[in-house]
């Protein structure tokens, strides 16, 4: 049930992105449109859990990506579209907690 789930807690600052990126401002709203757009678009009643784990990956897998800023807005959204997609539980057992 994702409404448990308040997307601003998870957010990134620039400050998050500073190490990593030339603008960490751009940077940092890049991820934030990719996390947006997957609370968006997940089922209202997906687990708890198993959207935690995609918001943890997206994080992971983008905040020190340095191309982050140079990838327009459709192709991230595309890139949630494929992770939903084909997301499973199972091969993301890290308990991020």
């Amino acid at each position: 049930m994702k409404e448990l789930i308040d997307i601003h807690t998870v957010l990134s600052t620039p400050a998050d992105m500073d190490d990593y990126h030339d603008d960490p401002e751009a940077a940092s709203d890049s991820l934030n449109l990719l996390l947006h757009a997957l609370y968006s678009r997940v089922d209202d009643e997906i687990d708890t859990a198993s959207l935690e784990k995609m918001l943890q990956h997206t994080w992971e897998f983008w905040y020190k990506e340095q191309q982050l800023t140079e990838i327009d807005d459709d192709d991230l959204s595309d890139w949630v579209d494929q992770l939903l997609a084909t997301w499973d539980d199972s091969e993301h057992e890290t308990n991020y907690e």
